[in-house]
């Protein structure tokens, strides 16, 4: 047994291997991502017959992983049908693929299996399945072409495993992650060093434009600060500000607003901490068309986010109403069907709505009947939409909360931010440690694609948040269990 198995393992060290290698793909790979067909560079990719016969059962439906199935059978339509002279058995050239926005591009080939592959099965591998079918094609390929490395990529993480038994190299797909590490996502601000005035203030203008204070700075620092971050420094006076441009080693900052004050208190709200005070600065600031607030549970994303909305939207009129929406994944069993209209069937996913709304109305001592005139009056202004409906929706002048959005992948967020129109303001809350949708990781969760695509961007912001400020229970619950 020893024998069989270092005889199919493909040999890393030997001096023949190839520069291109050749990629097994499973199902799932396709389903996750369509565009995995052009992932690859200058490697080739190999697909068995059992996959398109997965795939051919997996294209019915509306849901995400049906709609990627018919874009992969158009994209291997496409390709068969622009090499049509070409044998399948020799492969296809993967020159015809869609351009990424990193301008990467494939140049290998794709090949079908288009003979009966003569692999025996293996003892360890147990029954007919479609797992031990791919296991049987790739173990294949590697005494078919022993001078080059074949790697079986799969999500499937039983697959992989039974993969290493057995001898075969096996990968998972991490194109689709955004970051390698979820702890490479900005927080949101920077604390200036000490001694950072006596070194950049010689370099540094002033001025005051509308009641704002105004500071252009030079200096190797002010190059690593992206637009929308904020800046901040411990002392007797302390300074608190927002960076609003930075290129070539320049950036012009602006004082911000200290929300932490009774006075500035938004809708009856004060921010307890500083970075509540940063959260609220944008939430409140009309050039800032898209925040991102990530945030362990008790640090304030809804409050704030809803206080903030109220504000403009009610006192200020800035919006026509507030809209709030939010992916429907259930933490444990689903509950089934709900009766009712779309707001009444959502109504029971918003509990985090009525629960802040609870608290903004809280000081009302007008008696019972006043408290529920004013929840009516809020409620007539908030609207809650489904997630289904929102394709082809164009939001003019909203106030837009997409809540629970660590659930939701690149695409559904990029489907939600395309629906702003003019005036809207788009606001992304969520905690990327508490995914509840299958396949979803921190590193490509829409919530971090969102973090990491705007970062740069002169009119969105990102904040997280870190101290609880729910309860000393809720808070050492959070830090403990």
């Amino acid at each position: 047994m020893t024998e069989k198995k270092s005889s199919r393992k493909p040999s890393r060290q030997t001096s023949t291997v190839p520069a291109r290698r050749l990629f097994v793909l499973d199902t799932n790979v396709l389903m996750h991502d369509p565009t995995a067909l052009f992932r690859f560079q200058e490697h080739d990719i190999y697909l068995p017959m059992v996959v398109l016969e997965e795939l051919d059962r997996g294209k019915k439906g509306v849901s995400e992983v049906a709609r990627n199935v018919r874009q992969v059978n158009r994209f291997l339509d496409d390709l068969i049908q622009a090499h049509k002279d070409q044998p399948l058995h020799e492969g296809i050239e993967l020159d015809n693929n869609p351009v990424f926005s990193n301008g990467s591009s494939a140049h290998g080939r794709l090949f079908f299996q288009t003979d009966v592959l003569d692999a025996a099965p293996l003892p360890q591998l147990p029954g007919n399945s479609v797992d031990n079918t791919i296991l049987g094609v790739a173990l294949h390929l590697c005494s078919q072409q022993p001078q080059r490395e074949v790697i079986l990529v799969s999500k499937d993480i039983n697959l992989r495993i039974k993969a290493n038994i057995v001898g075969l190299v096996a990968e998972d797909y991490f194109n689709d992650q955004v970051l390698e590490d979820a702890d490479l996502l900005p927080v949101g601000f920077h604390e200036l060093p000490e001694g950072f005035w006596e070194e950049h203030g010689k370099d540094v203008d002033s001025w005051q434009d509308h009641g704002h204070t105004f500071y252009r700075i030079k200096g190797p620092l002010a190059g690593e600060w992206a637009p929308g971050a904020f800046l901040y420094q411990d002392q007797e006076h302390g300074f608190q500000a927002i960076v609003r441009r930075s290129r070539n080693e320049h950036a012009t900052v602006e004082t911000i607003r200290d929300y932490t004050e009774e006075k500035h208190a938004v809708w009856g709200i004060s921010a307890r901490n500083r970075e509540q005070n940063f959260a609220l600065n944008l939430l409140m600031d009309p050039d800032i068309d898209l925040v991102t607030l990530l945030g362990a549970a008790g640090t304030g994303k809804t409050l704030l986010t809803l206080a903030a909305g109220l504000a403009q939207t009610l006192d200020e009129q800035l919006y026509k109403e507030i809209i709030m929406t939010r992916v429907t994944v259930p933490v444990g069993e689903d509950i089934g069907f709900l009766p009712g209209t779309e707001e009444e069937k959502m109504a029971p996913w918003m509990g985090a709505l009525m629960d802040n709304l609870e608290v903004l109305t809280q000081p009302s001592n007008n008696g019972k009947w006043a408290r529920n005139s004013t929840d009516e009056f809020l409620l007539s202004k908030i609207k809650i939409k489904s997630l289904n409906f929102m394709r082809g929706r164009t939001f003019l002048n909203r106030y837009l909360i997409i809540d629970e959005a660590q659930n939701l992948t690149p695409k559904q967020m990029k489907t939600l931010i395309t629906r702003a129109g003019p005036g809207t303001k788009v606001v992304c809350i969520g905690n990327i440690a508490q995914i509840d949708t299958p396949y979803l990781t921190e590193t490509s969760s829409g919530l971090t694609y969102v973090v990491d695509r705007f970062r740069r961007w002169e009119h969105s912001g990102h904040i997280t948040l870190r101290r609880g400020e729910r309860s000393r229970l809720a808070d050492f619950a959070s830090d403990n269990l």
